[in-house]
């Protein structure tokens, strides 16, 4: 019966591509959506995911994100390294400046001025040049995609002089970096080098990192700092997740990928419900004519639910890869995709979608079925 069931569904090529189609567009549009919504939230918290080793952030008690913050004066570093279980801390600069390019073009950059005797801050993965030609007068280093949008490639971006804020500086390195939410050029520099680059004021630290000593639980001591010193200090994983809270609170992305989202479900149903319809609708008389020959309802619910099935598996791996697909082929051709990936929940979720829109339809289809009378054959 499974197989007279699945010959039934199939017979109609038109109606059942139409099933799997709908199931399908349901499915990319849910796994695509909210894996681009996910990764741009997580965007929020690349700066702080980018420096591993330090476990607090101090900053303004005014700051709220890696990007949203008041610069301090210098004289917080030396406090915050006096706050007992601190083991070091070392001073960032992240400040926006405007570069210009050797053929006079003006880009806005991000200037992010690391600790001149450990460069702490500075991304793990160099992809041209080595660490210590950052020591080197006015050395910046740049983030691939940053060189790649200035200069086309990334080679070509080595050895560049740059005019930073009427200032030389010099590409000697390329790196890897994760793109924040803004996905603005980044450039490397010295701590020293950076107090010339970005624009005078009286205050321009904008952050301390800090690492708690061996034993000691870094939010316990992240409170003692804001005890001794008032400055706002927040572990790294709570400043990570500041970042994606500051997206979620202040931009209209949740609401629109939500719509986006739900329009997928609407539509996939709509679609799936109306072909299933008219699909149970032409075959009402062979679902009669099995009624008459003795087949029981529990046997035709059986029946509904294995072309349920089959469609729900085609439509949902169809997909499913198209979703997978669209994401690699983006992030080879395009740089706005870099470092993208599909956390495990999302197709887990899509197919929970999936399943739900399937069941509401097949109930529907269902109905129509139980109605058929066997009588129906005959007319």
């Amino acid at each position: 019966m499974m197989w007279i069931a699945i010959r039934m569904l199939t017979g109609d090529r038109v109606k059942f591509y139409g099933l799997v189609f709908g199931v399908a567009f349901s499915t990319l549009l849910i796994t695509q959506q909210l894996t681009i919504f996910v990764n741009l939230l997580l965007r929020g918290a690349a700066a702080v995911h980018e420096i591993p080793s330090a476990d607090i952030w101090v900053m303004d008690p005014a700051g709220r994100t890696s990007d949203v913050t008041l610069p301090m004066p210098s004289t917080d570093l030396q406090r915050v390294r006096g706050v007992p279980g601190v083991d070091w801390a070392v001073p960032l600069i992240r400040s926006g400046a405007n570069v210009r390019t050797p053929d006079g073009a003006l880009e806005p950059v991000t200037v992010i001025g690391l600790d001149d005797a450990t460069l702490t801050g500075l991304p793990r993965k160099l992809l041209m040049g080595q660490r210590e030609m950052l020591f080197e007068p006015d050395a910046v280093f740049i983030d691939a995609v940053g060189a790649r949008k200035l200069f086309g490639e990334d080679a070509a971006a080595l050895g560049v002089r740059l005019e930073l804020n009427d200032q030389r500086a010099v590409i000697r390195g390329l790196v890897d970096a994760e793109p924040t939410f803004t996905s603005g050029v980044m450039l490397y520099t010295r701590y020293s080098n950076a107090l010339n680059y970005v624009p005078g004021t009286r205050n321009r630290l904008s952050f301390v990192l800090a690492r708690s000593d061996a034993g000691e639980d870094a939010a316990t001591v992240a409170r003692r700092i804001e005890a001794v010193t008032g400055l706002r200090a927040r572990t790294s994983q709570q400043f990570a997740e500041d970042g994606v809270d500051y997206i979620i609170d202040n931009t209209g992305i949740p609401i629109n990928f939500g719509i986006t989202v739900a329009l997928g479900v609407i539509v996939g149903i709509a679609i799936v419900g109306l072909t299933f319809s008219l699909f149970i609708r032409d075959n009402i008389k062979q679902f009669g004519a099995l009624k008459a020959i003795g087949v029981t309802n529990a046997r035709i619910r059986q029946m509904v639910v294995a072309q349920s099935a089959l469609v729900a598996l085609i439509g949902y791996g169809l997909g499913l890869i198209m979703a997978v697909a669209f994401l690699e082929i983006g992030g080879y051709y395009s740089d706005a995709f870099k470092g993208f990936y599909t956390p495990y929940q999302i197709p887990l979720i899509a197919a929970a979608v999936v399943a739900l829109m399937i069941l509401i339809t097949g109930f529907v289809a269902l109905r129509q079925v139980l109605k058929a009378e066997p009588a129906e054959v005959f007319r």
